[in-house]
């Protein structure tokens, strides 16, 4: 791991890393040492890992929570060099979604072709973190990932021992059935009633397949891009409950 960048504001240290070809970033409380639990976050579609909706989650859990988070880059994103097979499927999908077309195999396999490469990032980026003396390799680590990092996260549970809790959801892929049932560890899973492209249906099916004994069900109305910010809250507590106590949030 190559540290490019480091800065310190509100109390939350930020550096920039590179693992070989894999761009991530790092928040950790500016004040204190030693091992901490981690949570690492995905990020949507199309976006980066400093993205709002990774950034949002992430500072709450440093300055309440006392964890460590990260974030990288999926491929073809970010820092990330433009990935053709990406570009390519994702033209498709667009052109397809210009047209009121059902995206057909093209969207299953935008999906494998980022996983194929994003999973073992993710597992060597866990690698790298957990040699830090910020991190370490003895505290529990949790995965948050929503949409497109729903769909990249029940992968990375599901092959990741060393996750022990997980935040999933607003992803209802039939193809992910079976791999969900191999995730056992607590999951809280969000969903939007009025979803566009997730049918609730389509996303209980998935909930219902996984394989955790302690799985929670967030519904709420409104769209995929409306997620209520107070479920932010929910996912402090929930890491809180399953990787250690916070700080300054509620146990409840």
């Amino acid at each position: 791991m190559r540290i490019t960048s480091e800065s310190v504001a509100d109390g939350i240290r930020e550096q920039l890393f590179s693992i070989g070809d894999i761009p991530g970033v790092l928040w950790t409380p500016a004040e204190g040492s030693g091992p901490r639990p981690l949570v690492l976050i995905g990020h949507g579609g199309g976006q980066h890992k400093k993205g709002w909706e990774v950034v949002s989650r992430a500072f709450p859990y440093v300055t309440s929570c006392g964890f460590a988070a990260a974030a990288i880059d999926a491929p073809g994103t970010g820092d990330r060099p433009e990935h053709p097979e990406i570009r390519r499927l994702v033209a498709i999908i667009q052109e397809r979604e210009a047209a009121g077309e059902p995206f057909g195999p093209a969207w299953p396999q935008l999906n494998e072709t980022v996983a194929s490469q994003l999973i073992p990032d993710w597992q060597t980026t866990l690698d790298a973190l957990q040699k830090l003396d910020s991190v370490g390799d003895s505290q529990p680590v949790g995965y948050y990932g929503l949409s497109a990092a729903g769909e990249m996260g029940i992968r990375l549970v599901a092959a990741e021992p060393r996750i022990t809790a997980a935040v999933l959801g607003l992803i209802g892929s039939d193809w992910l059935i079976d791999t969900a049932a191999r995730i056992t560890v607590p999951v809280e899973f969000v969903l939007q009633w009025d979803d566009e492209g997730n049918p609730r249906d389509s996303v209980m099916k998935l909930f219902d397949a996984l394989g955790s004994a302690e799985k929670t069900l967030h519904a709420n109305p409104g769209s995929h891009f409306r997620v209520p910010s107070f479920e932010i809250d929910s996912s402090i507590r929930f890491f809180a409950r399953h990787l250690g106590g916070p700080r300054t949030a509620s146990n409840s």
